[in-house]
């Protein structure tokens, strides 16, 4: 038995007409010679005829060496170990499922891996053991891996071969599966040339703070007037972006009462720690130019007049 290499499924063959995952190591006249990435790289076929719906005038053009490939199981012989392919009959709906469960079961295979390397014990133990029951009992292991970082009740009923895999497994999963808050943006110019023009001004950014919560918190900063940037983080990426869509609509409502204007300058989105790093220095960039300029004012200019400029 292999240290680090298993099947992700109980199961040692597909199912007919089961969608897999392969990745293709020969083109030969008959079709394509494929290895299952699912079930320990066990060999296929996809035949010519089963590539493509059309005609074929290249297959270097429909596949290529080294390339993964979503196909339909047609015919499994276990005692021949003989697996027909097709490529031609799956849909771009069956592309999408397949993909997103054998990423899943790609990284439950990388978690059970590191594991096995680190405790010694072989990864098909660790299948037998943690990886098959769950998958049965969650539906997939990597939602129960997930689960179990806020409910130990997860692990009831799984015999762990030592204590040392329990530690290492309960450890990793923590590092490679608790969510990490994702940041969002978004940068409007608030501008009102009435009277109580600033008031108005302050009073339309408080209105978006006011949808500030512990799980979606909001800020907005001044960079330089008349731009604003809107800032908020959260587990998930899509609440955190419509967070700040209401937060905007909430400016440009307080701001269009007061005779103002609300213009998005950059729609939400989901940043990343080069984006902080810009938008710091130019915050830093403004902040000496204001200083500068103030520096060179007559002391004698009134409020009015910064007002005006």
């Amino acid at each position: 038995m292999s240290l680090t290499n298993c099947r992700y499924y109980e199961e040692k063959f597909p199912e007919v007409d089961s969608y897999v995952m392969v990745n293709v190591k020969q083109i030969a006249e008959m079709g394509a010679y494929v290895k299952l990435l699912e079930y320990d790289n066990i060999d296929g076929m996809i035949l010519l005829s089963e590539l493509s719906r059309r005609r074929i005038r290249s297959i270097q053009k429909l596949i290529r060496v080294g390339r993964n490939e979503v196909v339909v199981v047609l015919r499994v012989d276990k005692e021949k170990g003989y697996i027909d392919l097709s490529k031609r009959r799956v849909s771009p709906d069956d592309v999408v499922k397949c993909e997103e469960r054998y990423n899943k079961s790609k990284m439950v295979h990388s978690i059970l891996r590191h594991v096995a390397e680190k405790t010694k014990v072989p990864l098909e133990d660790l299948y037998k053991a943690i990886g098959w029951p769950l998958m049965k009992k969650y539906g997939h292991t990597v939602d129960a891996f997930k689960i179990s970082i806020t409910n130990p009740d997860v692990w009831e009923g799984i015999e762990f071969p030592n204590d040392a895999v329990r530690a290492e497994l309960t450890s990793y999963i923590g590092k490679r599966l608790t969510p990490q808050p994702t940041k969002v943006r978004a940068d409007v110019e608030v501008t009102c040339f009435g009277y109580e023009g600033i008031d108005a001004v302050k009073d339309a950014l408080r209105a978006a703070e006011a949808r500030n919560t512990p799980e979606t918190p909001i800020k907005v900063k001044l960079v330089s007037p008349p731009l604003y940037v809107l800032t908020s983080q959260c587990l998930e990426k899509n609440q955190g972006l419509k967070v700040l869509e209401d937060a905007i609509e909430d400016i440009r409502e307080s701001i269009t009462k007061a005779g103002g204007q609300c213009e998005v300058k950059m729609a939400p989105k989901a940043v990343t720690e080069n984006d902080d790093a810009e938008l710091q220095a130019l915050m830093e960039k403004k902040a000496r130019e204001n200083a500068e300029v103030s520096g060179d004012e007559d002391e004698s200019g009134s409020d009015d007049e910064d007002v005006a400029e």
